[in-house]
Protein backbone atom coordinates (compact mmCIF):
# COMPACT_ATOMS: atom_id res chain seq x y z
CA UNK A 1 0.00 0.00 0.00
CA UNK A 2 1.01 3.36 -1.24
CA UNK A 3 1.38 6.23 1.56
CA UNK A 4 0.21 9.54 0.12
CA UNK A 5 0.60 12.50 1.43
CA UNK A 6 -1.20 15.61 0.21
CA UNK A 7 0.27 18.74 1.47
CA UNK A 8 -1.71 21.64 2.81
CA UNK A 9 -0.18 24.81 1.84
CA UNK A 10 0.42 27.91 4.19
CA UNK A 11 -1.57 31.07 2.80
CA UNK A 12 -4.56 30.29 -0.23
CA UNK A 13 -4.66 27.36 -2.06
CA UNK A 14 -6.94 25.96 -4.73
CA UNK A 15 -9.05 23.58 -2.37
CA UNK A 16 -10.34 21.18 -5.28
CA UNK A 17 -6.41 20.64 -5.99
CA UNK A 18 -6.30 18.81 -2.44
CA UNK A 19 -9.95 17.42 -2.51
CA UNK A 20 -9.75 16.10 -5.93
CA UNK A 21 -6.56 14.08 -6.03
CA UNK A 22 -7.99 12.56 -2.16
CA UNK A 23 -11.35 11.71 -4.21
CA UNK A 24 -10.07 10.02 -6.86
CA UNK A 25 -7.80 7.82 -4.63
CA UNK A 26 -10.33 6.96 -2.77
CA UNK A 27 -12.09 5.55 -5.17
CA UNK A 28 -9.52 3.57 -5.91
CA UNK A 29 -9.51 2.41 -2.62
CA UNK A 30 -13.78 1.73 -3.12
CA UNK A 31 -13.35 -0.07 -6.02
CA UNK A 32 -10.53 -2.80 -4.23
CA UNK A 33 -12.61 -2.92 -1.14
CA UNK A 34 -15.88 -4.12 -3.42
CA UNK A 35 -13.70 -6.47 -5.10
CA UNK A 36 -12.43 -7.89 -2.30
CA UNK A 37 -8.65 -6.66 -1.79
CA UNK A 38 -6.80 -4.63 0.21
CA UNK A 39 -6.59 -0.53 -0.29
CA UNK A 40 -4.18 0.88 -2.91
CA UNK A 41 -3.27 3.92 -0.82
CA UNK A 42 -2.88 5.13 2.41
CA UNK A 43 -4.30 8.95 1.82
CA UNK A 44 -3.39 11.88 4.35
CA UNK A 45 -3.38 15.59 4.68
CA UNK A 46 -0.16 16.72 5.94
CA UNK A 47 -0.02 20.46 6.62
CA UNK A 48 2.26 23.44 8.45
CA UNK A 49 0.05 22.80 11.27
CA UNK A 50 -3.12 20.88 11.40
CA UNK A 51 -5.67 23.19 10.35
CA UNK A 52 -5.46 25.59 7.44
CA UNK A 53 -8.98 28.05 5.99
CA UNK A 54 -8.95 28.64 2.48
CA UNK A 55 -10.77 31.11 0.47
CA UNK A 56 -11.49 33.60 3.13
CA UNK A 57 -12.40 31.58 5.65
CA UNK A 58 -15.11 29.70 3.43
CA UNK A 59 -13.10 26.21 3.54
CA UNK A 60 -11.35 25.16 6.82
CA UNK A 61 -9.05 21.80 6.06
CA UNK A 62 -8.21 19.54 9.12
CA UNK A 63 -4.09 17.70 8.36
CA UNK A 64 -3.92 14.61 9.79
CA UNK A 65 -0.34 15.22 10.26
CA UNK A 66 2.62 18.29 10.11
CA UNK A 67 6.07 17.95 8.50
CA UNK A 68 7.11 17.80 12.57
CA UNK A 69 5.65 14.54 12.77
CA UNK A 70 8.05 11.37 12.00
CA UNK A 71 6.95 9.28 8.87
CA UNK A 72 8.44 8.49 4.77
CA UNK A 73 4.94 8.89 2.45
CA UNK A 74 5.48 7.07 -0.78
CA UNK A 75 4.10 9.97 -3.13
CA UNK A 76 3.73 13.57 -2.07
CA UNK A 77 0.96 15.73 -3.52
CA UNK A 78 1.73 19.52 -4.19
CA UNK A 79 -1.57 21.32 -4.83
CA UNK A 80 -2.41 24.33 -6.06
CA UNK A 81 -1.62 28.16 -4.44
CA UNK A 82 -4.04 30.95 -5.20
CA UNK A 83 -2.97 34.32 -5.15
CA UNK A 84 0.66 35.81 -5.34
CA UNK A 85 2.74 33.02 -6.71
CA UNK A 86 6.47 34.18 -5.25
CA UNK A 87 4.74 34.95 -1.63
CA UNK A 88 2.85 31.62 -1.82
CA UNK A 89 6.58 29.82 -2.59
CA UNK A 90 8.02 32.44 0.63
CA UNK A 91 4.50 31.30 2.61
CA UNK A 92 5.47 27.84 2.26
CA UNK A 93 9.53 27.88 2.56
CA UNK A 94 8.87 25.10 5.46
CA UNK A 95 7.78 22.91 3.00
CA UNK A 96 11.15 22.94 0.89
CA UNK A 97 13.79 20.86 2.92
CA UNK A 98 11.02 18.60 4.07
CA UNK A 99 10.58 18.09 0.57
CA UNK A 100 13.99 17.37 -0.56
CA UNK A 101 14.52 15.10 2.66
CA UNK A 102 11.34 13.10 1.78
CA UNK A 103 12.62 12.66 -2.14
CA UNK A 104 16.38 11.75 -0.98
CA UNK A 105 14.93 8.84 1.30
CA UNK A 106 12.70 7.55 -2.12
CA UNK A 107 9.50 9.49 -2.02
CA UNK A 108 8.03 10.63 -5.51
CA UNK A 109 6.93 14.08 -5.42
CA UNK A 110 4.10 15.53 -8.04
CA UNK A 111 3.31 18.93 -8.33
CA UNK A 112 -0.63 19.60 -9.41
CA UNK A 113 -0.88 22.59 -11.29
CA UNK A 114 0.56 26.11 -10.27
CA UNK A 115 1.96 23.59 -7.43
CA UNK A 116 4.95 23.40 -9.71
CA UNK A 117 6.44 26.65 -8.45
CA UNK A 118 6.82 25.38 -5.03
CA UNK A 119 8.54 22.19 -6.64
CA UNK A 120 10.50 23.84 -8.61
CA UNK A 121 11.76 26.10 -5.32
CA UNK A 122 13.06 23.03 -3.87
CA UNK A 123 15.92 22.92 -6.86
CA UNK A 124 14.95 19.21 -7.58
CA UNK A 125 13.14 20.10 -10.84
CA UNK A 126 16.32 21.71 -12.32
CA UNK A 127 17.70 20.71 -15.50
CA UNK A 128 14.07 18.92 -15.61
CA UNK A 129 11.03 18.99 -17.54
CA UNK A 130 8.23 20.60 -15.74
CA UNK A 131 4.34 21.67 -16.74
CA UNK A 132 1.99 23.99 -15.12
CA UNK A 133 -0.83 26.50 -15.87
CA UNK A 134 0.07 28.05 -19.19
CA UNK A 135 -1.25 31.55 -16.61
CA UNK A 136 1.34 31.01 -14.90
CA UNK A 137 4.32 30.33 -17.39
CA UNK A 138 5.78 33.43 -18.07
CA UNK A 139 6.30 34.16 -14.38
CA UNK A 140 7.48 30.77 -14.04
CA UNK A 141 10.01 30.70 -16.45
CA UNK A 142 11.53 33.82 -15.12
CA UNK A 143 11.22 32.25 -11.64
CA UNK A 144 13.23 29.13 -12.26
CA UNK A 145 15.17 29.55 -15.45
CA UNK A 146 17.22 26.39 -14.72
CA UNK A 147 13.50 24.24 -15.17
CA UNK A 148 12.92 23.23 -18.85
CA UNK A 149 9.52 24.99 -18.97
CA UNK A 150 7.37 22.56 -21.21
CA UNK A 151 4.16 25.08 -21.14
CA UNK A 152 2.00 22.94 -23.92
CA UNK A 153 2.33 19.19 -21.60
CA UNK A 154 -0.39 17.82 -19.20
CA UNK A 155 2.35 15.50 -18.04
CA UNK A 156 5.62 15.39 -17.17
CA UNK A 157 7.26 12.07 -15.44
CA UNK A 158 10.88 12.77 -14.52
CA UNK A 159 11.93 10.04 -12.59
CA UNK A 160 9.96 10.20 -9.68
CA UNK A 161 9.19 13.83 -9.81
CA UNK A 162 5.82 14.98 -11.88
CA UNK A 163 3.93 17.50 -13.13
CA UNK A 164 0.44 18.54 -14.41
CA UNK A 165 -0.55 21.57 -17.16
CA UNK A 166 -3.72 24.02 -16.15
CA UNK A 167 -6.59 24.11 -13.70
CA UNK A 168 -8.35 20.24 -13.61
CA UNK A 169 -6.04 18.56 -15.75
CA UNK A 170 -4.05 17.76 -12.64
CA UNK A 171 -6.69 14.95 -12.76
CA UNK A 172 -4.89 13.28 -15.55
CA UNK A 173 -1.56 13.02 -13.56
CA UNK A 174 -3.66 11.50 -10.92
CA UNK A 175 -5.16 8.88 -13.46
CA UNK A 176 -1.48 8.69 -14.50
CA UNK A 177 -0.32 7.51 -11.05
CA UNK A 178 -3.12 5.16 -10.28
CA UNK A 179 -2.33 3.65 -13.42
CA UNK A 180 1.39 3.42 -12.99
CA UNK A 181 0.15 1.80 -9.00
CA UNK A 182 -2.44 0.07 -9.51
CA UNK A 183 -3.63 -1.02 -13.06
CA UNK A 184 -4.36 0.24 -16.69
CA UNK A 185 -8.51 -1.00 -15.87
CA UNK A 186 -8.72 0.97 -12.45
CA UNK A 187 -7.35 4.13 -14.05
CA UNK A 188 -9.83 4.05 -16.95
CA UNK A 189 -12.56 2.98 -14.37
CA UNK A 190 -11.60 5.74 -12.24
CA UNK A 191 -11.52 7.97 -15.56
CA UNK A 192 -15.29 7.10 -16.17
CA UNK A 193 -16.82 7.72 -12.80
CA UNK A 194 -15.19 11.11 -12.93
CA UNK A 195 -15.05 11.69 -16.91
CA UNK A 196 -12.14 12.41 -17.33
CA UNK A 197 -10.23 12.50 -20.75
CA UNK A 198 -7.70 10.25 -19.52
CA UNK A 199 -5.85 10.66 -23.34
CA UNK A 200 -5.37 14.11 -22.97
CA UNK A 201 -1.63 14.93 -23.20
CA UNK A 202 -1.45 18.56 -24.41
CA UNK A 203 -2.97 21.91 -22.75
CA UNK A 204 -2.41 23.41 -26.35
CA UNK A 205 -5.78 24.12 -26.96
CA UNK A 206 -6.79 26.31 -24.12
CA UNK A 207 -3.49 28.63 -24.39
CA UNK A 208 -4.62 32.03 -24.39
CA UNK A 209 -1.72 33.71 -25.55
CA UNK A 210 -0.70 37.03 -24.64
CA UNK A 211 2.17 38.94 -25.34
CA UNK A 212 4.72 38.81 -22.24
CA UNK A 213 5.09 42.97 -21.58
CA UNK A 214 6.16 42.48 -18.06
CA UNK A 215 9.48 43.70 -19.14
CA UNK A 216 10.88 47.60 -18.61
CA UNK A 217 12.13 47.49 -22.40
CA UNK A 218 10.50 50.20 -24.39
CA UNK A 219 11.80 50.09 -27.79
CA UNK A 220 10.28 46.23 -27.25
CA UNK A 221 7.20 46.81 -26.03
CA UNK A 222 6.07 49.08 -28.44
CA UNK A 223 7.37 46.57 -31.39
CA UNK A 224 5.83 44.10 -29.43
CA UNK A 225 2.06 46.87 -29.86
CA UNK A 226 3.08 47.62 -33.59
CA UNK A 227 3.23 44.04 -34.03
CA UNK A 228 -0.24 43.45 -32.91
CA UNK A 229 -1.73 46.25 -34.48
CA UNK A 230 -0.58 45.20 -37.65
CA UNK A 231 -0.26 41.16 -37.61
CA UNK A 232 -2.40 40.95 -40.83
CA UNK A 233 0.67 42.87 -42.80
CA UNK A 234 3.83 41.60 -43.63
CA UNK A 235 5.86 42.05 -40.89
CA UNK A 236 10.08 42.56 -42.08
CA UNK A 237 12.61 41.82 -39.21
CA UNK A 238 14.59 44.98 -40.63
CA UNK A 239 11.99 47.44 -40.30
CA UNK A 240 10.84 46.69 -36.86
CA UNK A 241 14.50 47.17 -35.56
CA UNK A 242 14.36 50.40 -37.75
CA UNK A 243 11.92 51.55 -36.11
CA UNK A 244 13.10 50.74 -32.96
CA UNK A 245 16.16 52.62 -34.23
CA UNK A 246 18.02 49.16 -33.06
CA UNK A 247 20.43 47.12 -35.61
CA UNK A 248 18.53 43.66 -36.77
CA UNK A 249 21.00 41.56 -34.31
CA UNK A 250 20.53 43.77 -30.82
CA UNK A 251 17.04 44.25 -31.70
CA UNK A 252 16.25 40.25 -32.02
CA UNK A 253 18.21 39.52 -28.64
CA UNK A 254 16.57 41.91 -26.66
CA UNK A 255 13.17 41.14 -28.16
CA UNK A 256 13.80 37.18 -27.68
CA UNK A 257 15.62 38.46 -23.56
CA UNK A 258 11.71 40.71 -23.25
CA UNK A 259 9.31 38.05 -24.59
CA UNK A 260 11.24 35.06 -24.54
CA UNK A 261 9.92 34.22 -28.15
CA UNK A 262 11.91 35.13 -31.14
CA UNK A 263 10.62 38.02 -33.83
CA UNK A 264 9.12 35.20 -36.07
CA UNK A 265 7.47 32.71 -32.88
CA UNK A 266 6.16 36.22 -31.44
CA UNK A 267 4.44 37.12 -35.02
CA UNK A 268 3.00 33.23 -35.19
CA UNK A 269 1.83 33.42 -32.01
CA UNK A 270 -0.48 36.58 -32.61
CA UNK A 271 -1.59 35.84 -35.91
CA UNK A 272 -2.45 31.97 -34.48
CA UNK A 273 -4.46 33.60 -31.66
CA UNK A 274 -6.04 36.35 -33.89
CA UNK A 275 -7.13 33.13 -35.90
CA UNK A 276 -8.31 31.65 -32.98
CA UNK A 277 -10.40 34.16 -31.83
CA UNK A 278 -11.88 34.51 -35.58
CA UNK A 279 -12.90 30.40 -35.85
CA UNK A 280 -14.66 30.83 -32.45
CA UNK A 281 -17.07 34.14 -32.94
CA UNK A 282 -17.41 34.30 -37.27
CA UNK A 283 -18.99 32.05 -39.99
CA UNK A 284 -15.81 32.72 -41.79
CA UNK A 285 -14.42 29.28 -43.24
CA UNK A 286 -11.03 28.08 -42.72
CA UNK A 287 -9.51 29.93 -45.84
CA UNK A 288 -10.71 33.46 -45.22
CA UNK A 289 -9.65 33.33 -41.69
CA UNK A 290 -6.63 32.38 -42.51
CA UNK A 291 -6.24 35.16 -45.26
CA UNK A 292 -7.22 37.97 -42.69
CA UNK A 293 -4.28 37.17 -40.55
CA UNK A 294 -1.79 37.50 -43.12
CA UNK A 295 -0.82 33.74 -44.40
CA UNK A 296 -1.75 32.28 -48.15
CA UNK A 297 -0.63 29.16 -47.99
CA UNK A 298 -3.10 27.17 -46.89
CA UNK A 299 -0.73 24.07 -45.69
CA UNK A 300 1.52 26.48 -44.26
CA UNK A 301 -1.42 27.65 -41.97
CA UNK A 302 -2.85 24.52 -41.12
CA UNK A 303 0.33 22.93 -39.84
CA UNK A 304 1.36 26.03 -37.59
CA UNK A 305 -2.18 26.53 -36.52
CA UNK A 306 -1.90 22.68 -35.57
CA UNK A 307 1.30 22.26 -33.72
CA UNK A 308 0.58 25.58 -31.77
CA UNK A 309 -2.24 24.68 -30.62
CA UNK A 310 -2.27 20.87 -30.80
CA UNK A 311 -5.68 20.48 -33.22
CA UNK A 312 -6.62 21.22 -36.71
CA UNK A 313 -8.68 24.76 -37.65
CA UNK A 314 -11.66 22.65 -37.90
CA UNK A 315 -11.45 20.63 -35.01
CA UNK A 316 -11.01 24.40 -33.11
CA UNK A 317 -13.97 25.48 -34.17
CA UNK A 318 -15.78 22.41 -33.55
CA UNK A 319 -14.72 22.71 -30.15
CA UNK A 320 -14.92 26.25 -29.48
CA UNK A 321 -17.08 28.16 -31.62
CA UNK A 322 -20.02 30.61 -29.65
CA UNK A 323 -22.74 31.80 -31.15
CA UNK A 324 -21.48 35.45 -29.74
CA UNK A 325 -17.88 37.10 -28.74
CA UNK A 326 -16.71 36.82 -25.23
CA UNK A 327 -14.33 39.34 -23.51
CA UNK A 328 -11.68 38.20 -21.98
CA UNK A 329 -10.33 40.17 -18.88
CA UNK A 330 -7.13 41.04 -19.29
Amino acid sequence: MKHVAILVPAGDAVVGSIEGPHKVLSQVNAFLAAAGQPPAFCIELVGLTRESTFNGGLFTLHAHRTIADNFRPDLILIPAPHGDLAEAVALNQPFLPWLRAQHAAGAEVASLCLGAFLLAATGLLDGRQCATHWLGAAQFAALYPAVHLVAEQVITDEQGLYSSGGAYSYLNLVLYLVEKYVSRDMAVACAKVFQIDIGRRSQSPFVIFRGQKDHDDEPIKKAQEFIEQHFADKLAVDELAAQSCLSRRNFERRFKKATSNTVAEYVQRVKIEAAKMSLESSRDNVSEVMYSVGYADTKAFRTLFKRITGVSPLAYRDRYSRKTPLALVA
